[in-house]
């Protein structure tokens, strides 16, 4: 169901075999660094990015090699700065689309752009779409794996957004590679090994998703993209009236926006986290720290 669910959108099928469950897209995460992590290897991570990478890349004992996302841009990546931190022991790429934190949603020209950028340095892609099809900007949602083709795409994603079900833990790691240039029987057989040891999720979930993924309304989408659509409008508006807040980017999807915080225009905050602090001891307002 997964399989058929996401091939709607590549221009291939998926078959159940690429397909594998996990517990929520936080251990769709820890498999993906998991299976690529050796000696010496090195991961490239955004920043700003989600922070349960940097955890599990630490886990792991890989290198974080943090690439940085141009506000100024929309949030795209800086593709410099990628081949610049990439060597022969990068083993992975991240992308986070649509993105958590900054709320930005990558066109169809940028996502075929980081395609070859990482065919060009032979490392796969992690694309990381658990907020897929929350958009509600200029941009619709493409998954990286419409270019698998040209670079093998492992996709994480999980029920928990779009469907608003994060405590039922159903999330799959995807491997999007028609051409085969990543999937050999040994890469294979120890995913398959390694998902022996894991924790799946609940059974009888995990036979609820067939109907789940095909007998939602789509009304139901739509009530959730119009509720983010209102409530990120509401944030962009009121922030651009806050002398000391500016936003670069109107959210164009997922459930978060990134947020400049000018320190100068405030008395005695010292960074982000002592304003967060005092933001929730004050004002009773959970926010995070852009560090």
């Amino acid at each position: 169901a997964i399989a058929e669910y996401l091939s709607c959108d590549l221009p291939y099928k998926l078959s159940c075999d690429d397909v594998f469950i996990t517990s929520g897209c936080t251990q769709a995460i820890d498999v993906a660094l998991a299976m690529l992590a050796r000696p010496g290897a090195n991961v490239l991570i955004p920043r700003p990015g989600f922070p349960i990478y940097e955890l599990c890349a630490t886990f792991r004992r890989l290198e974080i090699r943090y690439y940085d996302l141009l506000p100024e841009n929309g949030w795209e990546v800086d593709l410099d700065s990628v081949e610049a931190l990439a060597d022969q022991n990068t083993v992975g790429f991240v992308i986070i689309n649509p993105g958590n934190p900054c709320g930005n949603v990558y066109s169809y020209q940028h996502l075929k752009k980081i395609a070859e950028t990482a065919e060009k340095l032979k490392i796969p892609v992690i694309a990381d779409e658990v907020y897929g099809h929350l958009v509600f900007g200029d941009n619709p949602f493409v998954p990286m794996g419409v270019f698998g083709s040209m670079v093998p795409v492992l996709t994480l994603g999980s029920l928990s957004k779009r469907w608003i079900v994060p405590g039922w833990r159903l999330g799959w790691f995807v491997i999007n590679d028609p051409s085969c240039m990543f999937k050999n029987p040994k890469i294979i057989e120890r995913i398959k090994k390694y998902f022996d040891i894991l924790g799946g999720p609940a059974t009888f979930i995990q036979a609820a998703v067939p109907r789940i993924i095909e007998q939602t309304d789509n009304v139901f989408f739509k009530k959730t993209i119009n509720t983010l659509k209102m409530t990120s409008d509401i944030c962009w508006d009121m922030i651009k009236e806050i002398p000391c807040l500016t936003c670069p980017q109107k959210p164009q999807g997922s459930m978060a926006a990134m947020i400049k915080l000018n320190i100068s225009s405030l008395e005695d905050i010292s960074d982000d986290i002592d304003f967060c602090f005092r933001l929730a001891k004050e004002e009773s307002v959970i926010i995070l720290p852009g560090k």
